[in-house]
């Protein structure tokens, strides 16, 4: 048995410190780079991320450096390696029968005819994940050697590193029913026939000279999969028996991360024949003893890999001595996750408060904080007493810092009664809106962003940098947005939005204008594919000083005679896409960012605005893997929506939108939210949630995106018109709106105007069917 290392992480950054990758996916999509030019430089790119990790700490040969690169996400990797993509893509086989990067990336976007595999949310994470299609007619097979060549390329760089792969539980019971099946099928049934694929994957490892290989099986801790507790074990059981005893294998790690190990999960791992296992600390707690841990390396998650606070390095240190006492034949420290949802460097942030700075640990420093704890393990706590010191007055700094805790922002939250939490009557609210807008049969707008140009990213930079002044900025973001309102009107939409040239990104634009929160500049995060975000650092008690949106969108509304919708981002997403303060109840900091955006949406109305769209496509993504903790999350999520939007006039229309958000599965926390009008992502699954719309009985108005703009196909017609109509056979016409499925920040304005056009004439010819 090769020794398995004292620390280690569980996954790194993968787009580069600079977003290097993005640039050089993008440039390849664009056509200004050849296949061979891309991959040479994620190949530079993967050998500055080995030698940055030795640098920090972690060992050249003894696997505790993670091989866990990516062009577009790691479930699509290990969809196209097991051939697993469905049948529309097949054609794009190579001649030796394996899938290349161009068929990855059609899976990823779409191209023509081959329509694009489903996005979702990783758990609880912002990070999206391409959901395969799986079905007894899924012929799987080995179709891609990149795994097994970049150990090989570690290799001779002179790194044994430790290749990370989706492990086969996980992808199975992550995946969802090809069409071919039909929506009743379980692709966890396929598991039998998927291992020996897996088992020829390993072999393949080791020859390359991988000596361990990492299989992350998260849906191990989840209980918001169509799987039990004990059907995941089982099929754990089941799948590492088989793997285990596969010959010619490396060590095996087989990690959980995201929440607590089911005890179901945890008995049947430790007694598995692999060799190592990691679970989460930070969101899990230590579980008994069992039988079999006597045998395995532990990996002890203590150093959080979802947020950026440096943490009690002490407390941490405690648990690994705990750890201990489990009997495991090792104890090594970890990360609770991939460290793929935290930025690279502290250091690169170099206009943060340098106070602010002392309390943060990004990727980088949560390597060294590994490197640390596993020098403590070894030569014992007082060998590293004054890194715990360290940390520990850290923590007493922040706690007593200015602007942490602010006594009018608690004394409002404090004084909150029902009465806050709830509007007017719902049919009272839908005679008065139905008066005062005059609005025809499916209604058709857009969720908010128009698409941010390389002149309004230029004319951002130049106004940041000086170089233009505040009136020149201004005077170009009020032409931005006529020309939008007036590609509207061309367009002949319903309900118009602004376009918001004015916002970077719809959470940090509003953290730059909140009391209680900072911004980084080189802290980006892979939200999906080549798309990162920069979340907000959420630090302190959170206040509005001034108007946020009003000036912006009283102006659009002065262009027009239709109805311009104001737009913000409700204070689940705003946390949810943050880093969020960790010293006090999640509850508490979101009733702070409601009551602010309640404050807004006075003004707003005081401004003439009528309706207003208050987006929460994180309201999925936060609720708890745990089924015991789910009702308190959406107790209070749904509480500080209400509190944000229960202040506005019956004859004020609100609206929500969520996006990728598994809507059936939060159906009655959406109903909750009351909203007017809920506008939800409906073209990838080609309209399978309008169904589960249906049978909720929901009540409000709906719009179910019928264009995913998260691709750069045009849909036709014919195909909006299909999703359209599904909608308005089985629900209320009266309560159907038309819209995308999300902004349209990302797309460019060529496909936007087309696909629009699409849109209004799709909404048109099935309103004839209406009127008929």
């Amino acid at each position: 048995m090769t020794a398995f290392p004292a620390g280690t992480i569980l996954g790194y950054p993968r787009i580069g410190r600079r977003r290097e990758l993005k640039r050089a996916v993008e440039a390849h999509w664009a056509g200004k780079s050849s296949v061979e030019e891309l991959e040479s430089t994620a190949a530079e790119l993967r050998a500055a991320t080995r030698r940055r990790l030795a640098d920090l700490g972690l060992g050249r040969e003894d696997s505790s450096i993670p091989e866990s690169f990516s062009y577009y996400d790691q479930v699509l990797d290990l969809t196209v390696a097991v051939g697993a993509l469905p049948t529309r893509f097949q054609d794009l086989r190579g001649a030796d029968g394996s899938f290349g990067l161009d068929a990855l990336f059609t899976a990823a976007r779409g191209v023509g005819e081959h329509a694009p595999l489903e996005m979702t949310k990783w758990f609880d994470t912002n990070y999206h994940y391409l959901v395969p299609e799986i079905g007894p007619e899924t012929a799987f097979s080995l179709s891609s050697d990149r795994f097994a060549q970049q150990v090989a390329e570690a290799r001779e760089d002179g790194f044994t590193t430790r290749p990370v792969l989706v492990g086969p539980v996980t992808f199975l019971a992550l995946a969802k029913a090809s069409d071919e099946a039909g929506a009743d099928y379980r692709p966890l049934e396929r598991l039998e026939d998927l291992l020996p694929v897996y088992v020829e994957l390993l072999a393949s490892l080791r020859a390359a000279g991988a000596e361990w290989v990492q299989l992350d099986e998260p849906a191990l801790v989840s209980q918001s999969l169509p799987y039990s507790d004990a059907e995941l074990a089982a099929a754990a059981e089941r799948a590492y028996a088989v793997l285990g005893a596969a010959a010619g294998r490396p060590q095996i790690l087989v990690a959980s991360g995201y929440a607590q190990l089911s005890a179901e999960a945890w008995s049947v791992l430790a007694a598995a024949p692999v060799e190592a296992l990691a679970i989460d600390l930070t969101r899990g707690s230590l579980l008994a003893p069992v039988a079999g841990l006597e045998t395995k390396v532990l990996v002890a998650g203590v150093v959080d890999g979802r947020n950026i606070w440096r943490g009690d390095l002490a407390a941490a240190f405690d648990k690994l001595e705990a750890a201990r006492g489990l009997g495991a034949a090792q104890v090594s420290v970890g990360t609770s996750t991939s460290l793929q949802h935290v930025p690279h460097d502290v250091a690169d942030e170099e206009q943060l408060d340098e106070r602010l700075r002392s309390w943060l640990a990004f990727a980088d420093q949560k390597v060294q904080q590994v490197e640390v704890l596993a020098r403590g393990l070894v030569d014992g706590r007082d060998a590293i007493a004054a890194e715990l010191d360290a940390a520990t007055a850290a923590l007493a700094d922040r706690a007593g810092a200015p602007g942490v805790r602010v006594d009018a922002v608690r004394a409002r939250t404090a004084g909150l009664a029902a009465v806050d939490f709830e509007r007017g009557n719902e049919e009272e609210r839908v005679a008065e809106q139905t008066a005062a807008l005059g609005l025809p049969v499916l209604p058709t707008t857009t969720i908010g962003s128009f698409p941010q140009t390389g002149d309004i990213r230029r004319a951002r930079a130049a106004h940041a940098k000086g170089e233009i002044d505040d009136a020149a900025y201004e005077g170009f973001l009020r032409d931005e947005i006529s020309r939008v309102i007036d590609l509207q009107h061309d367009l002949d939409i319903d309900v118009l939005v602004h376009g918001e040239a004015e916002r970077n990104d719809m959470v940090q634009y509003f953290a730059e204008l909140l009391d209680g929160f900072a911004v980084t500049q080189n802290g980006w995060v892979q939200s999906y594919g080549s798309r990162a975000t920069r979340p907000s650092i959420l630090w302190g008690d959170v206040s509005r000083p001034a108007p946020m949106t009003v000036r912006w969108a009283e102006f659009a509304q002065s262009l027009s005679e239709k109805h311009v919708k104001g737009m913000l981002t409700g204070p689940v997403t705003i946390l949810a896409w943050s880093f969020v303060r960790d010293d006090q109840p999640l509850a508490e900091t979101a009733n702070q960012v409601g009551l602010a955006l309640r404050d807004e949406i006075t003004d707003l109305e005081n401004a003439g605005i009528k309706i207003i769209q208050v987006d929460e496509p994180a309201l999925r993504e936060l609720l708890p893997l745990k089924a015991e903790d789910q009702a308190p999350y959406l107790d209070w999520s749904v509480g500080s929506f209400r509190l944000a939007t229960a202040g506005a006039h019956n004859a004020t229309q609100i609206h929500t939108h969520l996006c990728y958000s598994e809507f059936s599965v939060v159906i009655d926390a959406i109903t909750a939210l009351d909203a007017d009008v809920t506008s939800i992502e409906a073209a990838r699954s080609r309209g399978d949630v309008i169904d589960d719309i249906r049978d909720s009985g929901f009540p409000h108005g709906v719009g179910p995106g019928v264009w995913d703009i998260h691709s750069p196909r045009v849909p036709s017609v014919e195909e909006q018109q299909a999703i359209l109509q599904r909608a308005v056979d089985v629900l209320p016409h009266q309560l159907v709106w038309a819209n995308p499925d999300c902004g349209l920040k990302t797309r460019g304005y060529d496909e936007t105007v087309e696909s629009l056009r699409n849109l209004v004439a799709a909404t048109k010819n099935v309103r004839v069917g209406i009127s008929a």
